[in-house]
C-alpha cells in the first residue's frame, strides 16, 4: 500500500492525503491520466475513494502529484485558486515548462538543480521551504511548501505530493496593513495615539454619551514654556521630556481611559465614565505628577510643568466644540503663569 511520509498524524491535510492514498493503493491507482488533462478521466473509484478524492479537490491548499520525471499528474481546486493555472493547463506538464518556474528570495530559479521535489525523490526525505512562484498573470507570489514522498510497497519512491499555501503572501500582507494602521494612528515618537485617534475616540464617546447617556470628560494639557527647553538643551532633550511626560501621563491616567498627543507639546485625555465633581482630581493628579517628574540630562535635571483644560461632554458637543473649551480653560491658565488647572463649571 502506497504511503506518504514526513506529514504529522495530526495535519488535517496530511490525513486527506494519507487516507486517499491509502486507500488507492498502488502507484498505478494513484496516477491520474496525465495525457488527457483532466484529473480523474478513464479511472474506476469505489464510493470510499471518490470521498478522498473529493477532500483533496477542496483542501483550500494547493496539491500536486508529480511522478518521477516530475511530471503533474493530479491539480487540486486549491492549486487552480493559488496560482491561476487550472488542471487542463498543467496536468501531463512539468513546472518548469513555463508554468511555476519557481525562484527563491534572491530571484534564482529553483528548478534546475534545486528543486525540493527533485531532492526529495533522490533521498526520500519530507522538506519544507518558502519559495516564489510564478501566477499565471504573470506576478510573482511568494508561497510556503511541503513536500514528502510517495512510496510504494516496497519503498521504492515513485512520486512526490506538495502541498502549498500562500499564507505566507497573507501574513506579510496583514504585517504591512498592521504598520500603515500604526503609522495612521499612533505618534511614533512617544506610542501615544496621534490627533486622529484621539479625534476618533472623541468622536466615539461622544455617539455612547449621545445613545446610553454615559458622560466623560476631557483634559486639554499643554507643557509650559517647551519652546525653552528645546532652546535650552536642544530636541533630542525635548523629545525625552515629551516621552517622560506622556509616560508619566499614562501612568496618571486609569487603563482605560485615553490618552492622545494632539500635536507639539499638547496631550488629550479622554476620561471615561467621569462625573464632574471628580474630573478636577483627575487632572490635578496628572499636573502634580508631571510637576515631580524629572529627566538628567548632561549635568543637570530637567523638569517641566503642565497646564491642564477640564471640560465635561455635553449630549450636543462635537468634536471641536469640546476640545475647543477644553483649550480655552488651558490657555486661560497658561495666561494666569502656568502650572494649573482649570475646570469648566456646568452650574
Amino acid at each position: 500500500m502506497a504511503d506518504l511520509h514526513g506529514f504529522p498524524a495530526s495535519d488535517t491535510n496530511a490525513a486527506g492525503l494519507r487516507g486517499w492514498v491509502g486507500v488507492r493503493g498502488t502507484r498505478r491507482s494513484l496516477l491520474l491520466t496525465a495525457e488527457s488533462g483532466v484529473r480523474d478521466e478513464g479511472i474506476k473509484v469505489t464510493a470510499g475513494e471518490s470521498n478522498y478524492q473529493n477532500v483533496l479537490e477542496n483542501i483550500y491548499d494547493g496539491v500536486y502529484f508529480v511522478d518521477r520525471s516530475r511530471k503533474i499528474l493530479f491539480w487540486n481546486k486549491g492549486a487552480e485558486r493559488i496560482t491561476g493555472f487550472g488542471a487542463d493547463e498543467v496536468v501531463g506538464k512539468r513546472c518548469q515548462d513555463d508554468i511555476l518556474n519557481h525562484v527563491d528570495a534572491e530571484g534564482r530559479p529553483m528548478c534546475q538543480g534545486r528543486c525540493p521535489m527533485a531532492a526529495t525523490l533522490a533521498d526520500g526525505l519530507p522538506r519544507q521551504i518558502d519559495m516564489y512562484i510564478r501566477h499565471r498573470d504573470g506576478y510573482r507570489m511568494p508561497v510556503s511548501v511541503r513536500v514528502s514522498p510517495v512510496a510504494e510497497p516496497d519503498g521504492t519512491i515513485s512520486g512526490v505530493v506538495q502541498v502549498f499555501n500562500d499564507n505566507w503572501s497573507k501574513e506579510a500582507a496583514m504585517q504591512r496593513i498592521k504598520e500603515l494602521e500604526e503609522l495612521t494612528l499612533l505618534d511614533p515618537l512617544t506610542g501615544l495615539g496621534n490627533r486622529r485617534y484621539a479625534e476618533v475616540s472623541i468622536r466615539a464617546r461622544l455617539d455612547e454619551a449621545r445613545r446610553y447617556g454615559w458622560t466623560f470628560g476631557l483634559l486639554f494639557m499643554d507643557i509650559d514654556h517647551f519652546k525653552l527647553v528645546n532652546d535650552t538643551y536642544g530636541h533630542d532633550v525635548g523629545d525625552d521630556v515629551l516621552k517622560m511626560v506622556a509616560k508619566t501621563l499614562v501612568n496618571g491616567l486609569r487603563p482605560f481611559d485615553v490618552l492622545g498627543r494632539w500635536g507639539g507639546e499638547e496631550f488629550v485625555g479622554i476620561i471615561h465614565n467621569m462625573p464632574e465633581e471628580s474630573l478636577g482630581s483627575v487632572a490635578q493628579r496628572c499636573r502634580g505628577l508631571v510637576e515631580h517628574s524629572n529627566l538628567p540630562a548632561a549635568d543637570e535635571v530637567v523638569c517641566v510643568t503642565i497646564c491642564v483644560g477640564a471640560a465635561l461632554a455635553r449630549t450636543d458637543d462635537t468634536v471641536t466644540d469640546l476640545v475647543k473649551r477644553a483649550d480655552g480653560l488651558m490657555y486661560e491658565g497658561k495666561r494666569a503663569g502656568g502650572n494649573c488647572v482649570l475646570v469648566e463649571s456646568t452650574s
